[in-house]
């Protein structure tokens, strides 16, 4: 979807955050809700984002926006909460418009008691951002961070937002309208490259010389498999892919974030396919179904990105079990995939750890909160031992990388840019290639374009190992 439609998707979404252990959504004090980003130009313009710079989850339903003006405004929707270290940007444009010299104020939804309020006097260029965030003065960014954090001088406090650890250009990776569009997952298990399409159909691709993929053509893959849910029904509305340990000789996992037949309602659930063989419909042998699990979200505003770390790694870094208030312990479940599932919400930019029982139980043992306006693609990579959050055009293609701190929960230790050869594509996926694939120092990384831009799906990068 286009920038401007992918924000006012999630400026409409609802953001309850669940954590276990944690408090209710609560009032705080209204100080702790900021207008942190504003943009008057551009794609995106007519755009305010929020920060909550406290350290409770704050419910903004109702709030207000304006500009200059009392009237018209822009109420934001009811069950909008802000968690702690949380942005959201609101489209505005359809309320009122920012000029070159006006302001943007926030209310409490009585419409009287004003929150915050940023005054300027020259369009935006292309961001007037607070730097530190929440708390710093306001000056013109180098770019565009709407959703997530401002990219800020070093030295402004926190982390910034810094140039791609690689190349800074970007090549295409299929052949044109080879894969079309909806193309949202991406995981690379050696010489294979699995790719989810929301339209129900998962890819095996293989190599297409030494830098591009193409569908491989044996044992029925040629235009993909379509999916199917247990039983043989309905179209998984597949956005993530991965696969565990054991390779895909042990399953492909997908994450489906509704049933495409049935487009309106959440159906949040990881399925496993059983890939081997060559019939060109898969019907899933394992459904764990999240739904009534994690916070209620729209219909496409779900599951968008999963991935896999082993129980090795997570032990062996401390990694803390949010269920048991103690550190993880895999023996405290039942026969499993020998390590823990990651996946990503749109609508509420957190990440959910789980462990899926060979059972079909499941047990959430993380709530992760990314500072990301979406999460579309999750991807551990072993070989830094660190995951990969990615946004798409709602934060003109940020990266994060995340890693256990010392108390043993997730934290952000790096925020990147994207390529700046590389256009504000509708990335939605996003795969690291294995260690073996270093050469002098860089290694390849692929972006899968939701929207299918100039009739390409896939493009190659790459960054330092």
């Amino acid at each position: 979807m286009s920038a401007r439609l992918a924000l006012a998707a999630v400026a409409g979404s609802a953001l309850v955050v669940a954590v276990p252990g944690a408090p209710a959504a609560q009032a705080a004090p209204a100080d702790d809700i900021r207008i942190n980003e504003v943009v008057t130009t551009g794609s995106v313009n007519d755009s305010i984002e929020l920060y909550n710079k406290g350290t409770s989850t704050v419910d903004v339903s109702g709030w207000i926006l304006r500009d200059e003006n009392t009237s018209p405004t822009y109420t934001i929707a009811a069950g909008t909460t802000l968690a702690p270290g949380g942005f959201r940007a609101f489209d505005v444009h359809n309320a009122f418009g920012l000029g070159a010299a006006d302001k943007a104020r926030l209310y409490l939804a009585d419409g009287t008691t004003l929150v915050d309020t940023f005054t300027w006097t020259a369009h935006s260029n292309p961001s007037w951002s607070r730097c530190p965030d929440g708390t710093g003065t306001f000056g013109q960014a180098a770019t565009l961070t709407l959703g997530g954090a401002n990219n800020c001088p070093v030295g402004a406090g926190g982390l910034s937002a810094t140039t791609w650890p690689g190349a800074s250009s970007v090549t295409t990776a299929d052949t044109a309208s080879a894969l079309g569009s909806d193309v949202s997952g991406l995981y690379q298990e050696g010489s294979v490259l699995w790719a989810a399409q929301n339209s129900g159909k998962l890819w095996r691709l293989v190599p297409n010389g030494a830098t591009a993929w193409k569908a491989d053509t044996a044992n029925g893959w040629s235009a993909g498999k379509t999916l199917r849910f247990p039983g043989g029904s309905g179209t998984p509305d597949d956005e993530g892919v991965t696969v565990t340990g054991a390779g895909s000789t042990g399953g492909v996992y997908v994450a489906s974030e509704r049933n495409g037949d049935v487009s309106g309602t959440s159906r949040l659930s990881v399925l496993r396919y059983d890939v081997s063989g060559t019939a060109t419909t898969l019907t899933a042998t394992t459904e764990w179904n999240l739904t009534a699990d994690l916070p209620p979200v729209g219909s496409n505003l779900g599951l968008e990105a999963i991935t896999w770390i082993p129980d090795a790694t997570l032990t062996g870094a401390g990694f803390l079990d949010a269920s048991t208030g103690a550190a993880y312990d895999p023996n405290h479940y039942g026969a499993h995939s020998g390590g823990v599932f990651l996946v990503g919400v749109e609508g509420t930019g957190m990440a959910y750890a789980y462990v899926l029982q060979d059972s079909g139980a499941f047990t959430r043992i993380a709530s992760i909160g990314t500072g990301l306006a979406g999460v579309m693609e999750l991807q551990w990579e072993p070989q830094a031992s660190r995951l990969w959050v990615v946004c798409d055009d709602t934060c003109s293609g940020q990266h994060r990388t995340m890693q256990v701190n010392a108390s043993g929960v997730f934290a952000v230790t790096a925020i990147y840019n994207r390529p700046s050869g590389m256009s504000n594509y509708n990335n939605e996926g996003f795969s690291v290639a294995p260690a073996g694939e270093c050469t002098a120092g860089s290694k390849p990384v692929y972006w899968a374009d939701d929207s299918n831009d100039n009739s390409h799906a896939l493009r190659r990068g790459t960054i330092t190992c």
